[in-house]
């Protein structure tokens, strides 16, 4: 007879123990640091090429879209030889889409509340496309950035198409950029394969985009109400811990991404109450873009600390004057509420098999 699995409670109890938080803070061996750096080198080589040239051209109110479409670099680095140039260019398609839907239904009259219910459903959508795709890191929410972005209380439909427009030439620039450097890629060692999106049967993937649906819904209307300007940062901080394939690791991102947001931020104000140029700005991105993704493979949390200035640097690059050090805050309340929201809502709806899973991970831990 197979064992009864653990209530919810039980699961509760399981997910606070101190010896499931501690895995929070472990150090993962990585599956290719060489890999894993040659991404974010790729990106911030088309970074630091991109973003200076927009800002001298005559388009220098686009370079938010144009630092989105760079991130492209990021997609398929453990992906088989030879498959990663097709991934590139569907994520590439994808983001210039992500942009290019918010936009538009911004410039069809979108109401707030609209807006936000797309974003809850591209939450879902772009976890669904990743998940299908076997995309790997990092995942929909670099989609979700995009979407986030995009939002505005209205645009002109000339607004629109140069905001696609710079998004899709940014992210072909990227794509060049990986696809003349390929050869540096180390393939994966025999006996060795590197980590893969799991496979799984429709209906779960199904489900789990209309949990993640619901779960970055409520973050994102919760955050609207208590008059958050960024109401994207709390549905990307669900969506970050509601992606997670088992309740242990939900809880671990949940608490990783608490920590590192909170030290991101601090980071990130101390960089913006200097003022700094638009050149240092650069800078630092290109810096951060490197520097993550050499970390973030050993430690979702660490990962996280720098992840947060550079999302806080972009917005900063993008409008100079409406965003500033008051955004590090803000960032750390709609993570907490986000990640809040995420884990509560990963047990609340789990199902026989998520908890029966986390009772055998429990019964081998030492």
């Amino acid at each position: 007879m197979s064992r009864r699995p653990p209530s919810r409670r039980q699961v509760v109890r399981h997910l606070l123990h101190p010896r499931n938080l501690r895995g929070s803070l472990t150090l993962s061996p990585q599956p290719s640091l060489r890999n894993a750096a040659l991404a974010g080198l790729q990106a911030a080589v088309a970074a630091a090429i991109a973003l200076p040239l927009t800002l001298v051209s005559p388009w220098p109110h686009l370079i938010g879209f144009v630092a989105l479409g760079v991130l492209v670099a990021l997609f398929g680095r453990f992906a088989p030889p030879r498959s990663r140039n097709p991934i590139l260019l569907q994520c590439a398609l994808w983001q210039s889409l992500a942009v290019f839907g918010m936009s538009m239904a911004v410039w069809l009259g979108a109401s707030a509340a609209g807006q936000l219910a797309l974003l809850a459903f591209a939450c879902g959508f772009f976890f669904l496309v990743c998940v299908t795709g076997r995309f790997g890191a990092p995942g929909p929410l670099i989609f979700v950035f995009a979407v986030g972005a995009s939002m505005a209380d209205s645009l002109t439909l000339a607004q629109v198409l140069e905001r696609t427009a710079a998004t899709t030439a940014a992210a072909a620039f990227s794509w060049a950029v990986c696809a003349a450097s390929e050869a540096l890629r180390h393939p994966p060692r025999p006996g060795r394969p590197f980590p893969a999106e799991p496979a799984r049967p429709l209906p779960h993937r199904l489900m789990a985009a209309a949990r993640i649906t619901a779960g970055t819904a409520l973050a994102a209307y919760a955050s609207h109400a208590l008059g958050a300007n960024h109401p994207a940062w709390a549905a990307m901080g669900t969506l970050a811990v509601m992606q997670g394939t088992h309740l242990h690791i939900s809880m671990n991102r949940a608490l990783q991404r608490m920590a590192g947001t909170v030290a991101g931020a601090l980071l990130a104000w101390a960089f913006l109450i200097q003022n700094p140029t638009a050149g240092a700005v650069i800078a630092a991105l290109v810096l951060l873009q490197f520097v993550t993704e050499v970390v973030i493979g050993a430690n979702y949390g660490l990962g996280q600390v720098l992840v947060t200035p550079m999302a806080l640097l972009m917005t900063h690059l993008a409008a100079p004057h409406a965003a500033g050090p008051a955004m590090a805050p803000e960032r750390v309340l709609d993570t907490l509420l986000g990640a809040t929201i995420g884990i509560c809502l990963a047990v609340v709806l789990s199902s026989l098999d998520d908890r029966r899973h986390l009772a055998g991970q429990r019964d081998a831990q030492p």
